[in-house]
Formats: structure tokens, C-alpha cells, sequence
């Protein structure tokens, strides 16, 4: 597996962007989705990682400056193909570890509080990240979790 800086480009990671958007439609109500689109992703403070079995996109995920010492992890997905293979880890360690080299002291995420995103609390929770209040510009959401990891 390769992880990589992605332009958002290719054809493969739109529609992987756009399979995890409508993955969050069905699982949360509109108004406590915080999915970033493509266009978002491509923002100045956002640097998308994409990863890769030679030609096959298996997985992505972001980090997003929110602060020069706080930064954020978005738009974790792993492809339908590549679930339970270690892929989503290796992203969310590629995140963490470019944090680090950031300097960031603190990185946080918002998550579904739904059934569906039970096995990504698992993961955070695996990685040391604990469960605290709205953070950044989010506010208080019953469909909403908020974690957080000091680096």
C-alpha cells in the first residue's frame, strides 16, 4: 500500500469522495453532516492522503490545519473492496504521524454517533484518542461524537 498526497483529480478518488459523502447521507440527518466535497478538500488548509495498491485506490483520509498547533483528521473512508484490511489504520497512522511532523500539539475529529460509526470509534479509541466536548467551530450535537488526541 501507498500513501499519497492526492489532487483530487483522478477519477477514482471523486468517486471514492463521493461514495463516502453518500455514506454519511444515509447515516446522519443533513444538518449533522460535516463531510467535506471535494472542492472543500482541495482548500489551502487541507492536505488529502489517498492510498493505493498500484492502480487501485483502496482508502483516503485528510488533515486539516485548524490552528498552527491543532489540526484535524477528515474524510476517512476505506473502499468497499479493501474493509477489514488494515487500510483505514495505516491512513489514521499516516495522519497522526504527519501531525507530529507539523508540530501540532492537539488533533481532533467529528464522527457520526450513530450504530454505523461504532467501528471507527473503536479505531480512534485504539490510537488513544478520548472523547471530549465540540471543538473548533462545531457546536453540541446528539449526532455528533467529538475525539481528541494530545500529540
Amino acid at each position: 500500500m501507498e500513501i499519497k498526497i492526492d489532487n483530487l483529480t483522478d477519477i477514482r478518488t471523486q468517486e471514492l469522495i463521493n461514495t463516502h459523502l453518500a455514506g454519511m447521507a444515509e447515516n446522519s440527518p443533513v444538518e449533522s453532516i460535516h463531510a467535506l466535497n471535494v472542492a472543500a478538500l482541495k482548500q489551502d488548509n487541507v492536505t488529502f492522503y489517498s492510498a493505493w495498491n498500484i492502480n487501485d485506490i483502496m482508502g483516503c483520509g485528510a488533515l486539516k490545519e485548524l490552528t498552527p498547533k491543532h489540526g484535524e483528521v477528515k474524510s476517512m473512508r476505506t473502499a468497499k473492496t479493501h474493509l477489514r484490511k488494515g487500510v483505514a489504520r495505516d491512513i489514521l497512522k499516516h495522519i497522526i504521524n504527519e501531525a507530529k511532523i507539523r508540530g501540532y500539539t492537539k488533533l481532533s475529529l467529528e464522527t457520526g454517533s450513530m450504530d454505523a460509526f461504532k467501528p471507527a470509534h473503536r479505531l480512534y479509541e485504539s490510537f488513544g484518542f478520548k472523547y471530549c466536548n465540540p471543538f473548533y467551530d462545531y457546536t453540541d450535537d446528539p449526532n455528533s461524537v467529538f475525539m481528541e488526541i494530545d500529540l
